[in-house]
């Protein structure tokens, strides 16, 4: 059977024997335009809005935490939770560059991971057998979603969003040295430089655990599960040593013990499922992010829960099916569901959902859309290529439309209070940026809003108070014309 034969639909399957393939062929067509095209539309989509202030978390993890403000800092505070993030944070502070550094560096960041989702999902298609223009076409569509589509500017122009970003690097990083060392006859080489990279991932952040099932989940779909054990064995070796020093350590302890105190695992694993429902919603939706959804926990199941959970658990069954059977479909619907496990999981979070939960599962829908386009490319090559522009120009323009949200704080948290009415952490904090920019009676307003939609939450009865007495800032914390009013609460 011919490797690059594929069937109509284009989500192809492995020839009989089922067996790990060689290298890809070289002669396949380079992406190097389109690819260099990608660039150029991920400068004009997010370079305009590197001047936006930072924004809600930036405040206590980058700007006024003590740990990032210099490299000697850094060096001073560890050992500590994240730590190569926490480096990234302290050079971008040596630098000077403000905000606008930071987001500089986030910018760049995810072009290259979306350099890397185009050459990687190309080497993934030639590999199941997908001809090579398809394959070139499916990466490059689903590079351009990742790329392109407003969901992801919580990733980038959120400068807190670099822990996603950044960990998602190191971990696609890694994959490819691991995917390399499969065909290389120094395997074991490519396999210890691979978990080299992978611990600079969870240095990052802990999310990148999910890559050794994305790794288990590539030996199946390409007909070499029996390999697992041995070809996984340095990557879950290290997930159990961080696993014992996430028991062991106590700021990892401590951290862990609050967030399985914040609510039952039943009622967590419940609630988990109206997250992956918000997240997949997101998928198709070009207007409306919301930086901070509240979405509320489950109290009680009910009729259209329990609905829910069963079409998940129905798309992650049809997932594992159609990887066993050796379809792409099947690793892309894998890959997405095994990037939420992290942050929709049996630990508990603060907050349900927010969007950068979405940066790396996105690869796998965004495959699938280009792997259910790739037929097009050879049968009506002209047209696949004016849907591409069209799908790549319709993302941009609306992440950039989304992207001023973020221009300062007071424009972030009036999007957020306006989609989000019931949202009293976003009054709060929307009352709190009317304060430093002198518009107080604006802010009582929010106070007092907040108060009313969340009475057992001290901070707007607080705030409205210092604000009331004039104690709200200190001397130099805002610069009103004149005296600035304070009217009575």
């Amino acid at each position: 059977m011919d490797r690059h034969r594929h069937d109509r639909s284009g989500l192809c399957a492995l020839p009989a024997d089922r067996t790990v393939t060689t290298s890809p062929p070289r002669d396949v067509g380079s992406l190097s335009l389109p690819l260099g095209l990608l660039v150029a539309a991920i400068a004009l989509t997010y370079l305009p809005s590197l001047g936006s202030s930072f924004q809600f978390d930036d405040w206590n993890v980058i700007v006024r935490d003590p740990r990032v403000q210099s490299l000697a800092a850094w060096l001073a505070a560890m050992p500590g939770i994240r730590p190569l993030l926490k480096l990234s944070y302290a050079l971008n502070h040596e630098l000077g560059s403000g905000a606008r550094g930071f987001r500089a560096v986030n910018v760049g960041v995810h072009a290259l991971n979306s350099l890397l989702v185009a050459t990687l999902l190309r080497s993934l298609g030639l590999r199941l057998a997908l001809a090579p223009r398809a394959a070139g076409f499916a990466a490059v569509v689903a590079a351009t979603v990742f790329a392109l589509h407003p969901v992801q500017t919580e990733a980038v122009t959120y400068v807190s969003g670099r822990s996603t970003s950044l960990s998602t690097l190191f971990a696609l990083v890694a994959f490819a040295a691991w995917l390399r060392g499969l065909d290389a006859p120094d395997e074991r080489r490519w396999r210890w430089i691979s978990l080299a990279i992978f611990a600079l991932a969870l240095g990052v952040k802990e999310a990148p655990i999910a890559l050794p099932l994305v790794m288990a989940a590539w030996l199946v779909v390409s007909g070499a599960a029996r390999s697992i054990p041995r070809r996984l064995a340095p990557h879950g070796a290290l997930l159990l040593g961080l696993a014992l020093i996430v028991i062991a350590w106590p700021p990892y302890r401590d951290l862990l013990t609050a967030s399985l105190g914040a609510r039952p695992t039943g009622l967590n694993l419940l609630t988990q499922v109206n997250a992956i429902v918000y997240l997949l919603g997101q998928l198709g939706r070009l207007e409306g992010m919301n930086a901070d959804p509240g979405l509320g926990v489950v109290a009680a199941p009910d009729a259209a829960l329990w609905l829910r959970a069963t079409a998940l658990l129905a798309l992650a069954v049809a997932g594992v099916w159609l990887l066993r059977r050796g379809h792409a479909a099947g690793f892309a619907i894998v890959w997405f569901f095994a990037w939420l496990l992290p942050t929709n999981s049996l630990v508990p979070r603060i907050d349900v959902v927010n969007d950068r939960q979405l940066y790396a599962a996105l690869i796998g829908p965004a495959w699938l859309l280009g792997l259910a386009l790739a037929p097009l490319v050879a049968a009506r090559p002209q047209l696949a290529l004016v849907g591409l522009a069209v799908l790549g120009a319709v993302l941009g323009v609306a992440t950039v439309r989304h992207n001023r949200v973020y221009e300062t704080e007071i424009s972030f948290w009036e999007d957020v209070a306006r989609k989000s009415p019931r949202n009293a952490r976003a009054a709060n904090n929307l009352g709190y940026a009317y304060a430093l920019a002198c518009r107080d009676a604006e802010a009582m307003r929010e106070f007092r809003r907040g108060m009313v939609l969340r009475p057992d939450d001290y901070r707007a009865p607080s705030n409205l108070r210092l604000l009331s007495e004039g104690a709200l800032f200190t001397d130099n914390a805002r610069h009103c014309p004149g005296p600035a009013p304070h009217p009575s609460p």
